[in-house]
């Protein structure tokens, strides 16, 4: 049950920020996706330690991507507050 909590959490985040990605317009519309990233990273974490980090090796992969679209949220905060 844990597990479908931590997929699904994960899932609607993805989800809300492809909903979000649809109508960026500056760099304040990705700083918002890029929160909800980094709280998809906390839920992932917690969820991943309720399970004991045991998730074949899902949870990893899962925290892995987040922390990469992360990153590449901020780069292109950055890159959009350059060329204003």
């Amino acid at each position: 049950m844990k597990k479908l909590l931590a997929v699904a959490a994960l899932c609607l985040s993805f989800a809300a920020g492809v909903a979000v990605a649809e109508r960026v317009h500056d760099w304040r519309d990705l700083d918002a996706v890029h929160n909800q990233v980094k709280e998809a990273i906390g839920e992932m974490e917690r969820a991943r330690a309720a399970n004991h980090y045991d998730m074949a090796g899902h949870g990893a992969k899962a925290e892995q991507l987040l922390r990469s679209a992360e990153h590449e949220l901020n780069q292109a905060i950055e890159a959009s507050r350059a060329a204003r």
